[in-house]
């Protein structure tokens, strides 16, 4: 049995919605059963509690083969990394209370980093933190930034004619579909034949600069004169706490963009066949962004 994590989000449904396809029994954990009542029409047995709630989780973990572990970020919290730090203490007592030997986690690129990643120092403190369990297999993914938040841009497109952003607009970085990451996901948590403690990056399909994303974006929702704009960081922060994100948050992700510019937020494997994953920004902007658009949704990753 695999048990699944935050299995309502976009990784972890994939996952387990490939696993279900190939015959394995998944354990579906989530806080509300209305988001993982189509997985239990999959098949799937559904847990649900809140994410703190240790014992539950505990139990949530006993018996299984394998776990995926999230670590949710709450992006209105006034203390980002506070939360974060919690919910990674309930999956370490998680995950040494259940005995349970492979874990899969669902980290990020520049999660070696110990400062300047922005809220992404969270998911640091979490793989330093499940890497001291005895005995324990654990594969940290650490995908790039998702394709997913370009559709933050919605309203922004609609409002201003353009996207916006801090990161140099033509930097080339790479983007990563959250589709993708659920496929290498349900593959590593099927398998599970890693071995101590190891890392996995995943890429996307190619690097790819702001400038040509707006192009790509443009050119698929009918808008090919679309272009990038980079407003100053003070602005950048002010759209963010008016999108709703707390003031921490809106602050660390300024960090991890600048970060970014900089070259200090990259990962640590050159790119290969291992860490390249299939669908392109193209595809991505013609099965999720275009239609989303087309319905007025701006959907957070």
């Amino acid at each position: 049995m695999i048990a699944i994590t935050g299995a309502s989000g976009q990784t972890g449904h994939i996952a387990a919605k490939i696993l279900l396809s190939r015959g394995q029994k998944v354990r579906v954990l989530g806080r509300h059963a209305a988001k993982l009542a189509p997985l239990v029409e999959l098949g799937a047995e559904a847990r649900v509690f809140d994410f703190h709630d240790e014992a539950a989780m505990t139990d949530a973990f006993t018996g299984a083969d394998a776990v995926y572990a999230m670590n949710p970020p709450n992006p209105t919290a006034e203390d980002i990394i506070g939360n974060y730090d919690r919910n990674s203490e309930a999956l370490v007592a998680a995950i040494k209370g259940s005995g349970v030997k492979h874990v899969v986690t669902l980290s990020s690129i520049a999660a070696q980093l110990s400062e300047g990643n922005g809220p992404v120092l969270g998911l640091y403190r979490m793989e330093q933190k499940i890497n001291t369990i005895p005995r324990l297999n654990v594969r940290h993914l650490r995908p790039a930034y998702f394709m997913e938040n370009s559709l933050a841009q919605i309203p922004v497109i609609q409002k201003f004619g353009s996207i916006a952003g801090i990161i140099k607009g033509d930097l080339k970085f790479p983007m990563i579909a959250t589709k993708d990451i659920g496929a290498v996901a349900a593959d590593e948590l099927e398998r599970h034949d890693f071995i101590g403690i190891s890392t996995r990056e995943l890429l996307g399909s190619r690097d790819v600069s702001m400038n040509e994303a707006a192009k790509i974006i443009g050119a698929g929702i009918g808008k090919p004169e679309l272009s990038y704009m980079e407003p100053p960081v003070a602005m950048f922060v002010m759209a963010l706490r008016q999108a709703g994100l707390s003031a921490n948050m809106a602050e660390l992700i300024a960090e991890m963009c600048l970060s970014i510019n900089s070259g200090v937020f990259r990962g640590e494997e050159a790119r290969a066949a291992r860490n390249t994953t299939p669908t392109t920004f193209e595809n991505f902007v013609a099965e999720v962004f275009a239609p989303a658009f087309r319905g007025g949704k701006a959907v957070s990753a």
